[in-house]
């Protein structure tokens, strides 16, 4: 069997989920589980109502109740007839009026809390369930919808719980196994799970993915597939980098790396419950689903493979991410000393705050952090011990692929890159890892790095005879 899982985008009207009914109706003779997101949009609009509603906005929120109870009931008119069509009107009928009532309860105590936010956030994917399901029957194909949140058990860390799978193992026995023997497309929302107590919860942003990945590693799927609306992981950016190409095969190391830095068609969870079953993980587009995608496995596809003396066919991808600032700490108590490094990261890890990238030297340490939040905190205890400095707005860049440290050249040419395109780098970090090359710019240079980068590794064309590398 296999593991679908269609994102936001592949959801969001008619024409994509009858598109998506189309797709899975294609597989159905390998088993498939299809694992779905709210519509595009659908989850930011719910949140967005809960904190209307805890402002005691009321109105507003209601407002943005009947936009989306608009929308999914004319989508549902379009796509489907006759009992289908009544069976999904009556069940989002008493789906909005639920919703109604919850707005009006957080606008009474005007408190939202994450449990309750996760309640909110939790009828996206419901209502796509619901049509997809009805679609599929509307079809004359087996089908049936299992509520995941009587199968993904978590605990009650709300909006970010945590997934108990000793317990979704046992559900997924009792619930999904017995379909599938019986050659059920089985239909289940991803994000959305439930504590043992029957409480609903999320298993946070981009979650939907993981969901996919916990339930195809516990039915131990052939493969999993996580539909998007690009053609696979692709070497760049396409916003900032058009000529962008998707990347045919990677490993599992490759594509976590990636997610980590800033690649956002996989969720950075995804591939874990993957790798310990060593199920092969495809990136797929549901706009055009004759594109060959990516594949994503455990280990090297090519065993000993031959590369390029200067590593173009070594490097898969190129990633980024803004919104990073750089700490700065300068001491000369480091000179010499024992004990320093690890004054300054419990200080980190006092503040719960993890450190991404880092160089040090004799007398001083650079490092990254994804976020502001707490660093006033984290600067004024560093201040006790060191010089410190906070620069915001800088961005991380990092060159992924196996192999990277293996072959000769590939900063000197990274480097050249961007100083012909006069981008300053300012904190490297290489030798961490064996597949990426990661540095640290402004984040108003990402605009003029990424292309350099990209033309620098992916659009020349070389004649140079390959050599083989061990793996």
């Amino acid at each position: 069997m296999i593991v679908m899982k269609f994102g936001g985008t592949s959801v969001k009207d008619t024409d994509s989920l009858t598109n998506v009914a189309e797709i899975v109706a294609q597989h159905i003779d390998n088993k498939p589980l299809v694992v779905l997101s709210a519509g595009a949009g659908v989850t930011d609009t719910l949140i967005n109502i809960a904190r209307k509603a805890a402002a005691t906005d009321i109105q507003s929120a209601l407002e943005n109740v009947a936009t989306l109870r608009e929308r999914h009931f004319a989508t549902a008119k379009t796509l489907l007839k006759g009992e289908y069509l009544n069976t999904v009107l009556q069940a989002f009928t008493k789906q909005f009026e639920e919703l109604d009532m919850l707005i009006k309860g957080v606008s009474i105590l005007q408190e939202l809390t994450p449990r309750v936010l996760d309640h909110f956030m939790s009828f996206g994917e419901q209502w796509s369930c619901l049509l997809l399901e009805q679609k599929l029957l509307q079809y004359g194909n087996k089908a049936g919808w299992i509520d995941s949140r009587e199968v993904l058990i978590t605990d009650n860390d709300f909006k970010n719980a945590t997934p108990l799978f000793d317990v979704i193992e046992n559900r997924v026995r009792q619930y999904i196994f017995p379909l599938i023997q019986k050659s059920t497309i089985v239909v289940t929302q991803g994000f959305i799970g439930a504590t043992q107590d029957g409480i609903t919860t999320t298993i946070g942003r981009g979650g939907s993915d993981y969901s996919a990945a916990i339930i195809g590693s516990l039915l131990e799927a052939r493969e999993i597939q996580i539909w998007t609306d690009v053609s696979g992981v692709l070497t760049a950016n396409p916003g900032m980098v058009p000529d962008a190409r998707p990347v045919r095969e990677m490993t599992f190391n490759e594509a976590a790396e990636l997610a980590y830095f800033g690649a956002t068609v996989l969720h950075p969870s995804t591939i874990l419950p993957a790798i310990s079953k060593k199920i092969p993980v495809r990136v797929l587009n549901s706009n055009r689903p004759d594109d060959e995608g990516t594949l994503i496995t455990a280990n090297d596809v090519h065993g000993k493979r031959t590369v390029q003396p200067n590593g173009d066919d070594v490097i898969k991808s190129i990633a980024h991410r803004t919104g990073i600032t750089v700490i700065r700490i300068q001491s000369t108590r480091m000179l010499m000393a024992h004990g320093f490094l690890a004054k300054v990261f419990e200080i980190f890890a006092r503040h719960k705050k993890s450190v991404d990238v880092i160089a040090t030297s004799e007398v001083g340490i650079s490092l990254t952090v994804d976020d502001q939040l707490n660093i006033d905190r984290i600067a004024n205890e560093l201040d006790d011990i060191a010089d410190v400095s906070v620069l915001p707005e800088k961005a991380v860049i990092s060159i992924v692929g196996e192999h990277l440290k293996k072959v000769l050249g590939i900063a000197g040419r990274a480097f050249t890159a961007l100083g012909n395109a006069g981008v300053n780098v300012e904190l490297i970090s290489h030798g961490g890892s064996e597949i990426n090359l990661t540095f640290v710019i402004s984040e108003d240079q990402v605009k003029d790095a990424l292309p350099a980068l990209h033309s620098e590794f992916f659009s020349k064309t070389t004649k140079s005879e390959g050599r083989e590398i061990s793996t």
